[in-house]
């Protein structure tokens, strides 16, 4: 290894390996830039929740609340964007994807270190365009960017902005979605054939193609609206010879294989707590693997499930519905094999644990009345209903932001080397959980007594519930401020947590807690698989990595 030992034989980690802000800002190490990532997501996640919570807050009563109409949209808008293309696309893939997957394949770093960087920059660059466009421009389109609306003189230029933030943050997610591919290919470790990579390999593995395969629909799309708003050539506005419709098609042709890229790395941390706190192999280990490629495959094929109202042909429109329940079938496969790998396993109920579990409790309810919007009998009745808003929130809140959370509870100590309060973890997610639910659920019932999604006000009839909601809504906040303020707390005590606190069997694991610069002493050779918790040669890896946490503390 290339990095000197300190003169107490210890390699220094990644940690150490510069002082100051100019060794981050120019770093080419992929855990750097991972925890750059980290730290960038979470601060977009706290602008989207705290324009959440005021739009709320403004829906607690009828008429008036805290805000006008004009604000109202810009804040949900501000909320949409923030949340989708600032955090959640973002966050699994290039915040624990760079800090982890080298790791997991037993490599020094990504292919492409500088290009890893690149996409970093491009990302703030994108982000701030994003934010000033909403701020100072007052796009309140919602963050679909729908014509006629986006097309408004109202709002057209500054829609341009937004705009052309979403396309330069696409290329940050193709740049990540290349280097991953190639590592995955080219930089794996002696002995990890393709059946003994972790699942959370295959989930950002099959994310990654879904990037580099369906950015690039996105980018021309907000190319062309900026070509027609530029130059007055009539492609999506009807007023000048377009067509509105021709720009859900592309939209949704990319944002529904974009749901895919926010949620398949989360089912990928999914299986990585499930198979350590249930001390078991994961069941059903090539099922699983395929399933994350067979969601990649159908997200192309259903985007039309998102427009039966829109006008298009009735034959698309029962096609799109027909193949939309074959969806059901690789997600199914997820969660009968997480239960399957849980069953008469030694499972603890540590917080990375509890968050799995909601997971599975949130997205199977997100998954289930999915089926109501895929059938065109219900849909029509709850198209751009809250009924969506929850199902939306169920699939992408309670699935990819609780898996999200559960991987950094999980991988903290690896990342810092230190541990944070479980005591108060286990307080968050319960109060996440519950939060969540209350807001969620009652917006279910919203949107079958027929209260629109986006409406600034609404008759009394619906106030009880939207109350209700706000509540719940309070009660998430207050859950990930908890979080934030305990995770904080374990970066200034310092408690360290040893090499491998969970006791798992996966490969990165098997490095020091922070890793080294180029995460192994020596390359590793890999001899059995990432669960296989009953392999002879699986069992001296952690007690191992347990003695020597005893010798360090």
């Amino acid at each position: 290894m290339s990095v000197a030992a300190t003169a107490s034989g210890r390699v220094p980690h990644y940690l150490e390996a510069g002082k100051g802000i100019k060794s981050w800002l120019v770093t080419l190490d992929h855990k750097r830039i991972g925890v750059m990532y980290l730290w960038s997501v979470l601060g977009a996640f706290l602008l989207g929740g705290l324009a959440a919570i005021l739009v709320r807050t403004e829906l607690w009563s009828t008429g008036q609340t805290i805000m006008d109409a004009n604000a109202y949209n810009r804040m949900f808008t501000l909320h949409g964007a923030a949340m989708v293309f600032l955090f959640i696309i973002p966050s699994v893939p290039a915040a624990l994807g760079n800090i982890l997957l080298p790791i997991m394949l037993g490599a020094k770093d990504v292919a492409f270190p500088r290009l890893n960087l690149a996409s970093y920059y491009i990302y703030l660059v994108g982000a701030l365009f994003a934010l000033a466009a909403i701020a100072f421009g007052g796009v309140d389109t919602g963050w679909t960017f729908y014509t006629p609306y986006s097309t408004s003189d109202k709002v057209a230029n500054t829609a341009v902005m937004m705009t052309f933030a979403a396309f330069v943050l696409g290329f940050s997610s193709i740049f990540t979605g290349i280097n991953f591919i190639v590592t995955v290919h080219k930089l794996r470790a002696p002995g990890i054939t393709w059946f003994r990579m972790p699942l959370f390999v295959w989930a950002i593995y099959s994310t990654a193609i879904l990037q580099v395969l369906a950015t690039p629909v996105l980018a021309i799309t907000l190319l062309l609206f900026m070509v027609e708003r530029t130059f007055g050539i009539g492609i999506f506005d009807a007023t000048i010879g377009g067509d509105p419709v021709l720009f859900q098609h592309f939209f949704w042709f990319y944002s529904h294989p974009a749901v895919y890229i926010m949620i398949l790395p989360g089912m990928g941390i999914i299986s990585e707590l499930t198979s350590t706190f249930s001390r078991r192999p994961i069941f059903g280990y090539t099922a699983v693997a395929f399933s994350s490629v067979a969601l990649a495959i159908f997200s192309f094929l259903v985007w039309g499930h998102h427009m039966f109202v829109s006008g298009q042909s009735e034959y698309a429109s029962a096609l799109f519905s027909f193949l939309t329940f074959f969806v059901a079938l690789p997600s199914g496969v997820k969660m009968f094999n997480w239960l399957g790998t849980m069953y008469k396993g030694s499972i603890s109920f540590a917080s990375p644990n509890l968050y799995a579990m909601a997971f599975m409790f949130l997205f199977s309810i997100g998954g289930l009345t999915g089926i109501f919007l895929g059938a065109l009998s219900t849909d029509v009745h709850l198209t751009d209903s809250y009924f969506v808003v929850a199902h939306f929130h169920y699939v992408m809140m309670g699935g990819t932001i609780f898996a999200f959370f559960g991987g950094i509870h999980y991988w903290w100590p690896k990342t810092f080397g230190v541990t944070y309060n479980e005591g108060l973890a286990k307080i968050a997610v319960a109060l996440q959980f519950i939060g969540f639910n209350i807001t969620f659920f009652s917006q279910f019932i919203l949107g079958t007594r027929g209260m629109p999604r986006r409406y600034f006000n609404y008759p009394p009839d619906f106030e009880e519930l939207h109350r209700i909601s706000t509540i719940g809504s309070y009660i998430v906040f207050a859950g990930f401020l908890l979080t934030a303020w305990y995770l904080i707390a374990s970066l200034r005590k310092e408690k360290n947590a040893g090499d491998n606190p969970w006791h798992s069997v996966a490969l990165e694991w098997q490095t020091s807690s922070p890793p080294p610069v180029e995460n192994f002493v020596e390359t590793p050779k890999i001899k059995h698989g990432p669960y296989d918790y009953d392999h002879p040669d699986a069992a001296p890896l952690v007690l191992a990595s347990a003695s020597s946490n005893r010798k360090a503390s």
